[in-house]
């Protein structure tokens, strides 16, 4: 297979991760419309990323947010998202890079996006090897790791669904 020298995987992951950004910045602005809701997944340890010490050691790795009824203050910029949520009663506010992003979910539209951090690192790192500056990179979509709620359904967007296949 020809090796892809304009990485289409990249400007695909760049653009659905404009699409959250997008999503999420309409949604400060006016709140969030209908019953439409999200499941935010990301990495706590991906630089940028701030949560409280306690939410740390309660999820050093992942952590899944719900925007649905109780949060505030939602703030969108070019390279994160900043937003108050309560965690049993306790108000935290939490630091998003949107390259920390791993899941989004809207079940009440049955949308998701699964992003591969592992994959951008690898892709960082080689970028780095061949003397380029690096870039963030994700690969394929793997399945959804969690499911929506009861009666919900979602879609997992596939960057393998615009690549072109061989055959």
């Amino acid at each position: 297979m020809p090796e892809d020298l304009l990485r289409y995987d990249v400007l695909a992951q760049e653009a659905l991760r404009g699409l959250v950004r997008k999503v999420l910045t309409e949604v400060a602005q006016t709140g969030l419309p209908g019953d439409h809701h999200f499941f935010i997944t990301f990495d706590t340890r991906h630089p940028g990323a701030r949560i409280s010490s306690r939410l740390k050691a309660q999820y050093p790795e992942e952590m899944t947010v719900v925007l649905q009824h109780q949060f505030w203050d939602l703030t969108v910029s070019d390279v994160s998202f900043e937003v108050g949520l309560s965690f049993k009663g306790v108000p935290e506010r939490l630091v998003v890079p949107l390259h920390a992003i791993s899941g989004f979910v809207d079940p009440h539209a049955g949308f998701a996006l699964k992003f591969d951090p592992a994959h951008e690192a690898a892709a960082k790192e080689e970028a780095v090897s061949r003397g380029a500056a690096p870039a963030t990179v994700a690969g394929p979509a793997a399945e959804a790791k969690r499911k929506p709620p009861e009666g919900g359904s979602a879609e997992v967007v596939s960057i393998d669904a615009f690549r072109k296949k061989n055959g």
